[in-house]
């Protein structure tokens, strides 16, 4: 099974896209400005053929106080990864980019930990195409697009809630592995 992993964040303040409006009037989203607030995510794209395309995730809450995991690290992946392993069985092919913190002596023990049934490969510097999990965020952030949360939290909710929905679209997943022009089969 092959498996291709990202990361990506979202904080309070939306993206901003285009939308419609009375002739005139400029729409206006308004954002509190209060607060500090991130949700940081990791996705695992799963593929096996001959079966349907899975998605994985994981999310991390940053409220701004001090002592909070920052981000996805080396402990966190592989917690990621052991699910992914619990959930699929089987080896696993890993695929993902040239990060920091997936080349870190503390992730390369880890990885090599799991060698029985977890093989790595690094995609070139400055590739994201070849990663369909970029193609999940690049759909849940025009999702997100002209959102005004309040709060981490209820920006959390939706966040999981519309990548829970991409989970059940195995069309569109198999949509964003096709758009990268990779194969599975050998030549």
């Amino acid at each position: 099974m092959a498996g291709f992993e990202d990361e990506a964040g979202q904080s309070l303040r939306p993206p901003k896209a285009r939308t419609w409006a009375p002739r005139g009037k400029t729409p206006v989203v308004k954002v509190t400005g209060k607060g500090y607030g991130r949700v940081s995510l990791a996705g695992l794209i799963c593929i096996r053929p001959g079966q349907r395309t899975r998605l994985m995730f994981r999310t991390l809450l940053r409220r701004g106080r001090s002592g909070e995991v920052k981000g996805f690290g080396p402990r966190q992946f592989a917690g990621l990864l052991d699910a992914a392993h619990a959930l699929l069985g089987g080896k696993i092919v890993l695929v993902w980019d040239n990060d920091r913190r997936h080349l870190s002596k503390v992730m390369r023990a880890s990885i090599e930990a799991r060698s029985a049934w977890l093989t790595v490969f690094q995609l070139p510097a400055h590739a994201p195409e070849l990663n369909p999990v970029e193609q999940v965020w690049s759909a849940l952030k025009r999702g997100l697009a002209n959102l005004a949360p309040r709060t981490t939290d209820q920006l959390a909710a939706v966040i999981k809630a519309r990548l829970k929905r991409m989970q059940y679209r195995h069309g569109l997943l198999d949509g964003f592995t096709a758009a990268t022009g990779l194969t599975l089969e050998p030549p």
